[in-house]
């Protein structure tokens, strides 16, 4: 260890000899950043929760006061050795001079391995506010289109502090990609393209800063037949800021878009992504006869007046504001939940600007009975109800990590998180319980006083924003109100960006930013000026959400074919094709009650529901139906779309095979089975018939010619037409929008 000690003194020695002042070491901005950089205050390390071995530091050094008193003073300050810093426990674990379960992370002698030792010759101090900040870092190149002959790129980051002064961090910062498959970055900063391609991301982090590097691999060197094919399409579908933004990025990955997709592919897909509904044999026929230039503009419009869109979309938001029936047993404590759900669906068949929508929930005060609004607080109710339902519902972040610790990857901190509980701590209510879990009907109302208080520092919180100013608020005010002025304020970072980004998502089956409620900067959209345009658009049409589906709904990336191409068949972020997806199951089963031409009968603990109601027009979750909970229907105990499931299971193979539901309406009376048995048409047109209701197309000639023989080798005309129907119904192009 003397050997240390030696080299230690002859750094000093060698500075002071040549007249250069040793670099102050700070806490805060030298030696946390080294520990984060080593991963000792990760959380598979000291940094969880209940520390490791009785050394616990916080999560990713955010919390720097806590940490110096746990490395400094804590276990009568033994990790430290003043007289031998070199000597410190904390070195000779970190560089496997001392057993360590964490293994070797330190080398001795290296440059952190000096700044850790000059930190303890200075008496290991904690600093004071005189000392620089760290305001922020940038990273150098801040992105890079890759090639066939360039496959890597060193990156740089560079600190900036308060005091003016910069300096190049790379060694001791932390990076992460965000698609590791595709590209990977070592510990010094360098990123390495991988044999795949698309976009990508890589985070950098040092000390409570973060920056993002976005990356571009293309797909293939453009050739000149895809560029003229691209130039022609940008030509041709060039009105649309939507589609001038996408296709510049195909450009930057070398894609060429799948060609148009045909008319009964269009209706049936807008259809179903507006209203949740299959159009009609005789609406797909009228629409692919209709020769106007406007015609699509024309149908978008149409279907926006139905009140099936109103539903479609009521039901969307019924499961984000967890509008739940579960627990609510009797007809009486059910009846908040219809009135909730009937002023979801009245607001958005208004067009109620989206500003005001959720306005209006947040700042709802009376009974459910007057103002249905209300019935929010019913489910969310809690702390953490309150911070992460409107932050993930409103705002598209997830800050639940902050009600424990500082977020890891975003700028969200404990304080944060509990400011922004503070603006929902004076919600009172009046009202009884049906007993001590379940809430009956209650009036919502602004109390005199109430205060939430920081777990770890005992003080009680100010209302205070995400990110946001502080409140200048009176006994009389509202802390709802402010918040929601914040919120909708054109400025807002957050709110209309995140709406924007939920219909996009919505529309083509992945957002600009994936998962669409988890913007952060380590999750950076993929096509950030598309996003940002849409947004503004947004805001410039008055939140007016009619419109902006309209805007999307109207461009030709909308329109494209799912039937990809060679160069696009591997693309998932860039949209040259549509994605397919499965139905949701509220979808699925009215597609199959309209194909089938037999409703679904919904019986609940209040009396069986009118018979033609649908699936997507349902108060709540808690109506039973298995088909629905067998293929993802939510139970709403989160504000997370993810809650609501599109992924195979063997449960639903099951149903299909052998549902009650679905036998039952093969075998109604009056379905459409019952009714192609029993009339006079020939088999061909019968099957012509039903691949326009199923398929919204015409039989091929070879499905034609299967069918027809199917149908006249079986002796049971019924029973024929229902394994037709069972096995068109089961196949993916039924199953799916595409």
């Amino acid at each position: 260890m003397k050997a240390w000690n030696s080299i230690t003194a002859f750094l000093v020695l060698l500075a002071l000899n040549t007249g250069v002042q040793a670099q102050q070491i700070y806490f805060n901005t030298d030696v946390m950043p080294i520990l984060t950089k080593l991963g000792c205050n990760s959380g598979g390390c000291h940094g969880k929760a209940t520390g490791q071995n009785g050394f616990k530091l916080s999560l990713f050094g955010y919390e720097p006061e806590l940490d110096h008193e746990a490395i400094a003073k804590e276990a009568r300050g033994r990790r430290l050795f003043m007289a031998a810093p070199a000597q410190s426990m904390l070195l000779l674990k970190a560089s496997g001079l001392v057993a360590h379960g964490g293994g070797k992370r330190l080398e001795a002698g290296s440059a952190d391995w000096e700044t850790l030792v000059r930190w303890i010759e200075e008496g290991a101090p904690r600093g004071s506010p005189s000392d620089p900040v760290l305001s922020r870092v940038t990273i150098s190149p801040e992105s890079r289109v890759f090639n066939a002959e360039t496959r890597q790129q060193p990156l740089r980051i560079t600190a900036h502090f308060s005091n003016g002064i910069t300096r190049d961090v790379t060694r001791q910062a932390v990076f992460q990609s965000n698609e590791p498959e595709l590209a990977e970055v070592g510990d010094d900063g360098t990123v390495r393209i991988k044999n795949r391609s698309g976009l990508f991301a890589v985070m950098v982090r040092y000390a409570d800063q973060i920056a993002v590097f976005h990356g571009t691999s293309p797909y293939a060197k453009v050739k000149a037949a895809d560029a003229e094919s691209l130039a022609a399409w940008e030509k041709a579908n060039g009105q649309s800021f939507i589609d001038r933004h996408v296709a510049a990025q195909w450009k930057q990955l070398g894609i060429r878009p799948s060609p148009p997709t045909t008319d009964g592919e269009f209706i049936r897909r807008v259809s179903l992504d507006i209203c949740g509904t299959l159009p009609t044999p005789d609406e797909v026929k009228d629409y692919v006869a209709d020769t106007r230039p406007d015609k699509r503009a024309r149908l978008i419009d149409w279907l926006l007046d139905r009140p099936e869109y109103a539903s479609y979309f009521a039901l969307k938001w019924a499961d984000i504001l967890r509008n739940r029936g579960r627990g609510y047993g009797t007809s009486q404590q059910r009846a908040g939940t219809a009135l909730f759900a009937g002023w979801i669906r009245d607001s958005i068949a208004d067009n109620m600007p989206y500003d005001r929508f959720v306005t209006e929930i947040l700042t709802a005060v009376g009974s459910q009975e007057k103002n249905p609004a209300t019935v929010w607080y019913r489910t969310v109710r809690a702390t953490p109800e309150y911070v992460e339902s409107t932050a993930q519902a409103f705002l598209g972040i997830r800050i639940q990590c902050a009600q424990c610790h500082h977020h890891p990857a975003e700028r969200w901190s404990q304080a944060d998180y509990y400011q922004l509980a503070a603006v929902f701590a004076r919600v009172g209510r009046r009202g009884g319980f049906a007993d001590a879990e379940v809430p009956t009907s209650e009036t919502i109302y602004l109390a005199d006083e109430g205060e939430v208080i920081h777990p770890r520092t005992g003080q009680a919180m100010q209302p205070r924003p995400p990110g946001g100013p502080d409140f200048k608020l009176n006994r009389h005010d509202d802390p709802r109100r402010s918040f929601a002025r914040w919120m909708t304020a054109a400025d807002n970072p957050y709110f209309a960006r995140t709406m924007a980004n939920r219909l996009w998502g919505h529309f083509f089956g992945r957002g600009i930013i994936h998962p669409i409620d988890d913007a952060r900067s380590t999750n950076p959209p993929s096509n950030p000026e598309l996003l940002d345009v849409l947004t503004r658009d947004f805001v410039a049409g008055n939140y007016d959400v009619k419109r902006l589906i309209r805007t999307i709904c109207n461009s030709s990336v909308y329109a494209l074919s799912s039937a990809s191409n060679a160069s696009n068949q591997d693309d998932h972020q860039s949209f040259a094709r549509y994605y397919p997806r499965r139905l949701s199951a509220e979808v699925l089963l009215d597609a199959m009650s309209q194909t089938l031409q037999s409703p679904t009968k919904f019986r609940s603990v209040s009396g069986d529901f009118p018979r033609g109601t649908r699936a997507i027009d349902l108060p709540d979750e808690a109506v039973p139906s298995h088909f629905l909970d067998v293929f993802g229907r939510p139970l709403r105990n989160s504000a997370c779309e993810c809650e609501r499931v599109d992924a195979p299971a063997l449960g639903q193979t099951l149903a299909l095979v052998g549902s009650p539901e679905i036998q039952e309406k093969l075998t109604a009376e009056k379905g459409l089975v019952a009714k192609l048995a029993n009339n006079k048409q020939l088999p061909e047109e019968n099957i012509r018939e039903i691949f326009m209701g199923v398929f919204a197309r015409p039989p091929r000639p070879r499905e034609l010619a299967l069918a027809q023989s199917f149908l006249e080798s079986q002796k049971d005309r019924k029973e024929a037409y229902a394994s037709l129907l069972w096995s068109l119904l089961a196949t993916n192009e039924f199953l799916f929008n595409h």
